[in-house]
């Protein structure tokens, strides 16, 4: 690791994310990324392509996504992450990873052994007639839906999300934003297996390149493939999901910017507001925003803006001309 200074530790945390105008596509983003997060909570747009707009501009367009998806298959959906294909091994490798003894484990161990017939019951079913929308897979006439202090009435989603940690039902699909499933066997390649720790190790060398720096004991150190060099004059509106500042406390370091996500803190006692996006201009995160997107008027309203806002207005043009809106308000 290389020590530098706090300037040019801004520039190589904006380079290896890939915001500094190097990203040519989303297949090669992805990959350099390392994984896309998935969630549903959307009031501009889905945090997968909010990241891939960030660094590819308004010529991004989603449906390139949905197309290595489901088509070429050169990405995978698993657990609530889009990954390149290749890493499936680091994947399946942490699938079938020794389970730890805690509480949460102990908890999905007493699931499974209380529902053995249910588990054997959804893979019948997938097994027979997948892909299946988790609604599609009727409930067993010996296991109607029931209130459980741990997972209320929605056994089979619990199901689903614990098979596909096992790796026996993977996600293969959507349909009009709902996962489809089906067994892993027949969506996943055969992949060679390597263990648990070895993939561990993998994954933090890469995590630790795409970061490109890190702070410890009161020093900027980057990774030894980090490239310092000038940054693109750009402003552009971050997803809350961003790998810049989904690190709050190493971007509080960065740019004395603390980011909280306060969509689940009550409104009164909000600072800002339920989903605000970080706005970044050149290497430098410098305010916050709260745009909120219609797609049924197609329009783009701003409910709030806090900081240094001076540029906002151009990474809001941006922002609607990819989404296809207009600016209202």
């Amino acid at each position: 690791m290389i020590e530098v200074s706090r300037e040019e530790a801004r520039r190589i945390a904006v380079r290896a994310q890939l915001l500094n105008g190097s990203a040519k596509g989303v297949l090669t983003t992805v990959r350099r990324l390392g994984f896309l997060q998935i969630d549903t909570v959307s009031t501009v747009a889905p945090p997968q392509h909010l990241v891939l707009y960030s660094r590819l501009g308004p010529r991004y367009d989603r449906a390139e996504l949905d197309r290595h998806l489901w088509r070429t298959r050169k990405l995978v959906e698993v657990n609530a992450f889009i990954h390149p294909i290749e890493d499936l091994p680091l994947l399946v490798a942490r699938m079938r990873r020794r389970r730890e003894k805690n509480a949460r484990e102990g908890r999905i161990a007493a699931f499974l052994k209380e529902n053995a017939g249910y588990r054997r019951y959804v893979l019948r079913e997938l097994d027979r007639r997948g892909p299946l929308l988790s609604r599609e897979i009727e409930d067993h006439a010996g296991f109607a839906r029931e209130k459980h202090p741990w997972w209320g009435d929605r056994k089979m989603a619990l199901m689903l999300m614990v098979l596909a940690d096992r790796g026996q039902v993977a996600v293969v699909g959507r349909r009009q934003g709902q996962r489809l499933w089906d067994l892993a066997e027949r969506w996943y390649p055969e992949v060679g297996r390597i263990t648990w720790p070895q993939a561990q190790r993998v994954i933090a060398e890469r995590r630790a390149r795409t970061q490109g720096v890190r702070f410890e004991r009161g020093r900027w150190l980057a990774h030894p493939e980090a490239t310092d060099g000038p940054v693109p004059d750009r402003a552009v509106l971050l997803s809350p999901f961003d790998r810049l500042v989904y690190d709050r406390d190493r971007a509080e370091q960065l740019w004395d910017f603390r980011y909280r996500l306060e969509m689940f803190v009550p409104r009164e006692k909000r600072e800002y507001g339920y989903y605000v996006l970080p706005l970044l201009v050149g290497d430098a995160v410098v305010g916050r925003a709260e745009p909120v997107y219609d797609a049924k008027t197609k329009t783009l309203r701003l409910l709030g803006s806090w900081g240094d806002t001076s540029r906002l207005d151009e990474a809001l043009d941006d922002l609607a001309a990819w989404l296809g809106a207009s600016i209202v308000g």
